[in-house]
């Protein structure tokens, strides 16, 4: 249960999200922040913790081939550090042949993805998006304050998040690439 708000313009991504952990009927702030910054990329992730932690600290991004567009980079080579690492670590379910992940995104180079669970890539047409259990309040809270500065536009959505999801709660970290 969380909420990741994510923001391109300008040639950065902006990604803010709680530090809420939660399940049942208990509730976590944590120190281990959902949302970091780790070579060239930016992440915030929803899901689980472990997932984070692998993002964060054993995963090796590969370098971009030259002449490689970003999109295919992160469909063809990102993912495929991401799901070598998420089997060899343990992480990655796998049913009937099917590898489940989590959910995550990413702003890499100036623009925003986000990763699903089945390890698609996706481009957010909007320049914004969400993921988490207080997505649809936070996707809603962004396009009624396009008037606000990113920043602010991010830390304000992650609030309405919170007020009407339970698994969404502050602090917030937002962070800039």
């Amino acid at each position: 249960m969380t909420c990741i708000i994510g923001i391109k313009g300008n040639g950065k991504v902006i990604i803010g999200g709680d530090t809420q952990a939660s399940g049942g009927y208990e509730a976590t702030a944590r120190l281990d922040e959902k949302v970091f910054i780790r070579h060239d990329f930016i992440i915030g992730f929803t899901s689980s913790y472990r997932m984070g932690q692998l993002l964060q600290y054993v995963v090796e991004f590969p370098e971009q081939p030259k002449g490689m567009g970003d999109f295919e980079y992160m469909v063809v080579h990102f993912i495929e550090a991401i799901r070598t690492t998420f089997k060899e670590y343990g992480y990655t379910k796998i049913d009937s042949n099917r590898e489940d992940g989590g959910c995550f995104l990413v702003g890499y180079r100036g623009e925003l993805y986000t990763i699903y669970g089945d390890f698609q890539v996706e481009h957010p047409r909007d320049g914004f998006t969400a993921v988490g259990s207080g997505e649809e309040y936070a996707k809603g809270a962004m396009q009624a304050l396009r008037h606000l500065p990113p920043k602010k536009r991010v830390k304000e959505s992650l609030k309405i998040s919170a007020k009407f999801n339970v698994g969404v709660g502050a602090p917030y970290t937002i962070m800039e690439l």
